[in-house]
Order: C-alpha cells, then structure tokens, then sequence
C-alpha cells in the first residue's frame, strides 16, 4: 500500500498573492470595464464568491492590483537613488530600471488601464496620487528641477504608449515608428524586441 501523499496547505497570504498576480493578468488583458470578478476568478482558479469575500469589489481589487504596479515602479527608483541620488548617471539608471520593469507587459497594460479608467473616481484619484508620488520622489530625491522631472516621466509614458500599441513587434527595420522605437529605447531595444518576441 503506497504511503498517503502529505498535501501542504497555502497561508492566506499565499492565496491572496495568488489571487492578485491573477488579477494582474486578467486586468492586464481586459482592463478596468472589460474585467469581471468572474474573470480573475477563473484565471486564479478560485471561485468568484471567493475573490469577492477576498477583495470586495471589482474596484477595490483594481486598486489593488494597480497600486503594486505604482509601488513597484517607486520600489525600483528607491534602489537606484540609495545607490546615486545625485550622480550623473542617475537618469540613464533610473531609465534601465523602469525599462527593465515594463518588459513585464502585465504591469506595463496595468498602468495604462490605471490612468484609462480615471474617469472611476477612486481610481482616478489614485492615478493622480500616485504620478504625483513618483514625480515627488524623483524631484525630491535627484534634487533636479520640475522641467528635468517632467522630461524623465514623459520618456517613460512614451515608452508606455510604444509598448502598448506593440511598436517594437510592427515595425519594420525601416519605418518611422523602428526610427522612434530605437531612439526611445536606445540599447534596451534588443532586449524588448527579444521579450516580445
């Protein structure tokens, strides 16, 4: 008689991180309006009343899903400002590390929907707080002035919208929109053509 297979439980915490990284996926994929609790559900592998006694809401679970992908961003410029905050070559670091963030086209569709669905009050108001924090951290933090922050955000969101419409994936070696690619991404480009791929 084979010897019964111990079965390992996951901690709350464990399904709520299972859960979430769901969410991210379906959020992603359909956005705010597109997105049922159904749909994360079936994505998580959980039941729909399970998700809604998890997280409430459609809308608290966005908020949710949408606030790590903020945090997320603040996390990676928090690393390199603790190493350079005021040398040189903090700008083309922090640009390496948000490029290396949005190659994870999950968190990069879940910014987008984020600032789309502005329109929802709540989740209008945490877009607004959330540029407003980056924006903050990077003006406070480097000690640059408003116009050198607004430069560095406005690359990002270009770099956002090229991602979106999958610019790197369909253009060709010589059509105007490979021209901006290249020249918005500089040498990340090969890496993003490569993740895209």
């Amino acid at each position: 008689m084979p010897a019964p297979t111990k079965t390992t439980r996951m901690d709350a915490a464990d399904r709520r991180e299972l859960v979430l990284d769901a969410a991210t996926r379906a959020f992603a994929r359909g956005g705010y309006a597109g997105t049922s609790t159904d749909a994360v559900a079936k994505e998580a592998g959980v039941s729909q009343p399970y998700v809604v006694r998890m997280f409430g809401t459609k809308s608290e679970l966005f908020r949710l899903v949408f606030q790590r992908a903020i945090d997320g961003i603040m996390r990676a410029f928090d690393r390199v400002l603790d190493e350079s905050p005021s040398e040189p070559d903090v700008w083309p670091a922090l640009g390496r590390a948000y490029a290396d963030l949005v190659t994870d086209r999950d968190l990069l569709l879940v910014m987008m929907h984020g600032f789309t669905a502005s329109t929802t009050p709540e989740i209008g108001t945490q877009a607004r707080d959330g540029m407003s924090a980056i924006y903050t951290q990077i003006r406070e933090r480097t000690g640059c002035t408003p116009d050198e922050a607004r430069d560095f955000i406005a690359h990002g969101m270009l770099l956002n919208c090229l991602l979106a419409i999958q610019a790197v994936e369909h253009s060709s070696d010589e059509s105007p929109l490979a021209e901006l690619a290249d020249c918005a991404f500089g040498p990340k480009l090969a890496q993003f053509v490569k993740t895209s791929g």
